[in-house]
């Protein structure tokens, strides 16, 4: 094993919890049978790895089996990085029969035309994910394993997730994925987020998005804190009222994990009292941003208990319509009154 693969090895092991490395190790299955009943995954961290290191020294092994323990490591904890989703464009009329085998021979070879060195590692998920590791390189350095790119593609769907991928890289995927998938082109879907399963099931629709149009009536937090019947009979109805408009929003049940919505503002600046600004001919810039751990659940519970003003703004509840969670906001025309809209830049 040289020294880059054992250089390899030891960030790997470090980077995995001490709780979860032995059962990483065993989905891995590369050890043999004395090989794993030797090592005494009760140990402290460091000794534990020593120990790893000295079997792997002992094998022999390559980066390409080391790449095999991350990816396990990496599809079983995918919220290690900030994740953004990507959208394929126009279909071709075959796009919806290109399968595995063909999409890895295809992904491999445009993208090895496309960079000299390279390294496409490609395993399916038992959710039908396919999973893809890009060890970038160019073409005086080999590929750079340190610091991989991760790609998940369902296949016959439009949707891409990518994480790890440099300004320079980008339009490299996005030539070979649009190429093996058979599509003409790929945009950015203005989604991101540290939870891959979250930006998967709110762009792919796979969360109760079928909201129920009638909910009991009075609620039951009306209940506990109303001890007045008439105050109780007022109450209720616009409780109600409030936590259906919330659920048409932003669903029922259990909500994607969202942790963050942006609102780009490129509008101009009213306030009657600050004439400088509001007479400017450029558009006021500024950002603003929700953060939460789970944002979608935060606004549904904001509208519903009358925090948040219902019905709920459609610059909120297009997160969840959408699928989006970054949206640009200018003025219709030059007029102070004018209303804003979403930009579909």
């Amino acid at each position: 094993m040289d020294e880059s693969t054992r250089r390899l090895l030891q960030r790997l092991l470090r980077r995995i919890p001490a709780q979860l490395l032995r059962s990483t190790v065993d989905k891995w299955g590369r050890l043999s049978v004395a090989q794993w009943q030797s090592v005494d995954f009760t140990q402290p961290k460091w000794a534990l790895t020593e120990k790893l290191l000295a079997i792997c020294e002992e094998n022999e092994w390559t980066a390409k089996h080391i790449t095999e323990l991350e990816m396990i490591y990496v599809i079983d904890n995918p919220n290690q990085g900030m994740w953004y989703a990507f959208q394929l464009m126009d279909p071709e009329d075959d796009a919806h029969s290109v399968e595995l085998t063909q999409f890895k021979e295809q992904f491999k070879s445009h993208l090895s035309e496309l960079v000299r060195h390279v390294s496409v590692k490609i395993k399916k998920h038992t959710d039908e994910a396919v999973w893809i590791r890009i060890a970038w390189g160019d073409s005086y350095s080999r590929p750079n394993h340190l610091n991989p790119t991760y790609v998940v593609h369902h296949l016959q769907t439009p949707y891409v997730f990518v994480t790890n991928l440099t300004s320079k890289q980008k339009p490299l995927l996005s030539q070979a994925l649009v190429l093996s998938t058979r599509h003409h082109a790929i945009k950015d879907a203005n989604l991101s987020g540290r939870k891959l399963t979250a930006i998967r099931d709110l762009l792919m629709r796979q969360y109760q998005h079928v909201f129920p149009t009638k909910y009991p009536s009075p609620l039951a937090e009306i209940n506990q804190t109303a001890s007045n019947p008439r105050i109780e009979r007022e109450q209720a109805g616009p409780g109600a009222n409030r936590l259906q408009m919330a659920c048409e929003a932003f669903g029922d049940g259990m909500l994607p994990q969202l942790q963050s919505a942006v609102y780009k503002l490129e509008t101009k600046f009213r306030d009657h009292t600050n004439k400088t600004m509001t007479e400017r001919a450029e558009p006021f810039k500024c950002v603003v941003k929700f953060a939460s751990t789970n944002l979608l659940e935060s606004l549904r519970h904001c509208a519903s208990s009358g925090i948040a003003s219902t019905p709920v703004t459609p610059l909120l509840s297009s997160i969840p319509v959408k699928g989006r969670n970054y949206f640009v906001i200018t003025d219709n025309g030059p007029s102070p009154s004018s209303q804003m809209h979403e930009s579909h830049n």
